[in-house]
């Protein structure tokens, strides 16, 4: 018996199939190479039969879809922000017309990164979990009680719009404060905000083209103790430590579980981050909390999208027991 995960980014789809238990069997990535709209659906759909075609002596049981936005319970549709033409558009619907009886599973990407990390990860076991997820954008996977908080429209844990700095600026309403500044976009963004204020520095960042710079340059120059990317650097460990006090004080969560993009070469801040987090959280739910980086890596998505075929058949979190 095996399940069907898949993982829809911004540029890339990646697929996977697991047996019930969690071992990864097959694994590919499918760039999207600008495809928008019906086609990202239809490319979906796809990969679902060529895997099956692939494997046609394993049962697989369904499968489950990550999506990078918002999916909506009630009628099946999506919101993606980085895919054109799925501003609403009918997953569900398109997934099982092309699948039939297969039972499919979608979800939006920060709750199977929460998912994920509580099946095969650094959160399995635990009933109450953050995933924080710091990349292109940030988000909050959020399991209370053992099940993901959800909220009234499906939009819980966008956690880029957390206001977290004085005085409103306009683009906040686009990105979120949060996002804004401490996102991987938000470093460079950041990064480059200073660059055109700090004239007498000639440091590593300058010879960098600032339509081209990246948190990765910012982080190659902090290793080599640059002053201009230890400074952005620290302002983001204010406002990671911020954020995840907030998410200790209202969740009083076992564990806050870092990961995404930047928390590949941000992992060594995690200490840092929770010296800030102590200022500002509620000082009884603080000092049982732990602060690590996520075990799964970039396949979280995989794993959580998967898991979401077992839940659907036996509820969370038995279905690993």
């Amino acid at each position: 018996m095996a399940v069907i995960g898949l993982d829809l980014g911004g540029t890339k789809l990646a697929v996977a199939l697991f047996t019930e238990e969690g071992s990864l069997l097959y694994k590919e990535r499918v760039p999207l190479t600008l495809l928008q709209g019906e086609a990202t659906g239809a490319l979906i759909a796809d990969r679902i039969t060529a895997l099956k075609n692939r494997f046609p002596e394993t049962a697989i049981t369904g499968a489950g879809i990550c999506v990078p936005g918002i999916y909506y319970a009630k009628t099946g549709n999506v919101w993606c922000p980085n895919i054109k033409g799925w501003e609403n558009y009918p997953l569900g619907k398109r997934l099982s017309e092309a699948c039939g009886a297969m039972p499919i599973v979608i979800d939006s990407d920060r709750a199977c990164y929460i998912l994920g990390e509580a099946w095969k990860g650094t959160a399995k076991g635990c009933n109450n979990a953050i995933y924080l997820s710091v990349g292109t954008g940030i988000g909050a996977g959020i399991l209370s009680g053992g099940a993901v908080v959800r909220g009234q429209h499906d939009i819980a844990g966008a956690i880029g719009w957390m206001a977290l700095a004085q005085p409103f600026q306009l683009p906040f309403k686009q990105y979120g404060c949060f996002e804004h500044s401490a996102s991987g976009e938000g470093i460079a963004r950041y990064t480059r905000e200073l660059l055109d204020t700090m004239n007498d520095y000639n440091g590593l960042l300058r010879a960098i083209d600032a339509e081209r710079l990246k948190a990765q340059h910012v982080f190659e120059a902090f290793e080599q103790k640059d002053v201009l990317a230890t400074a952005v650097i620290r302002h983001c460990v204010q406002f990671w430590g911020m954020a995840a006090a907030n998410l200790v004080s209202l969740f009083d969560p076992e564990k806050i579980i870092f990961g995404g993009g930047v928390f590949g070469p941000a992992q060594k801040l995690i200490p840092d981050i929770r010296e800030e987090a102590a200022k500002w959280a509620q000082p009884v739910s603080m000092p049982s909390v732990l602060f690590v980086p996520g075990s799964l890596g970039a396949d979280a998505g995989l794993y959580g999208a998967a898991s979401l075929v077992l839940q659907k058949a036996i509820p969370y979190p038995n279905h690993d027991q």
